[in-house]
């Protein structure tokens, strides 16, 4: 599954989130595109939502992604890079949908059970601003650790991967769109590839990919 997190639907960002479901499709396997602005997704966390407090509940809208997520052996999340952060549906997201029910204690002792567990996760971000320049200012580093190194770890998934494209600004020649288009590619074949040889019966160790 991918989980496209970008308001406008003929950025780059969505181009990644088709290219990725294409190659998923060529290498025999399912995939299914959320879209979650097009969605209105409220990433909103409401006070009664928290697994903390007494009459915990999950919404109406937060239990229909989760059944749309379950079973999946792969969640793809999409998305740019604002001011350094990921956009506030993502952290929505994040915490309405992949920490449902997952208490912060959960999270230390690495028992939390959400919809991304014994699963694979890819995050594929984008920013204007260009590589080296944000490997300056540590930020790099940063949003590996805040995009997969930290899920991994709370969510005991299988492994999680991180690719980062910098420099997206209009105009780009379609030489470099299509040249970061084919890393995307890829990127899902190699998840692919691992998850059919987990298909056939041979476990892979759980693993994360800091690739970029």
């Amino acid at each position: 599954m991918a989980i496209l997190i970008h308001p406008d639907p003929q950025s780059f960002n969505a181009a990644i989130a088709h290219a990725y479901c294409e190659t998923v499709r060529e290498c025999g396997q399912e995939a299914i595109l959320r879209d979650l602005y097009a969605m209105k997704f409220d990433p909103v966390l409401k006070n009664e939502e928290r697994p903390d407090k007494r009459g915990f509940e999950i919404a109406p809208d937060v239990r229909a992604e989760l059944e749309a997520i379950e079973g999946c052996d792969v969640v793809a999340l999409i998305h740019p890079i604002w001011f350094g952060l990921p956009p506030a549906m993502m952290k929505g997201y994040v915490d309405r949908v992949i920490g449902a029910g997952v208490t912060p204690h959960q999270v230390q002792d690495r028992t939390g059970q959400g919809p991304l567990t014994t699963g694979h996760m890819i995050t594929i971000t984008t920013s204007g601003a260009r590589d080296a320049w944000l490997d300056e200012q540590g930020q790099l580093d940063s949003l590996r650790e805040l995009s997969s190194r930290y899920l991994f770890r709370a969510f005991s998934m299988k492994s999680a991967d991180y690719l980062h494209i910098g420099s997206i600004v209009e105009g780009l020649p379609t030489r470099i769109i299509d040249e970061h288009l084919f890393d995307v590619r890829e990127r899902a074949r190699k998840i692919c590839a691992r998850l059919a040889v987990e298909q056939d019966g041979a476990a892979a160790p759980p693993s994360i990919s800091d690739g970029s």
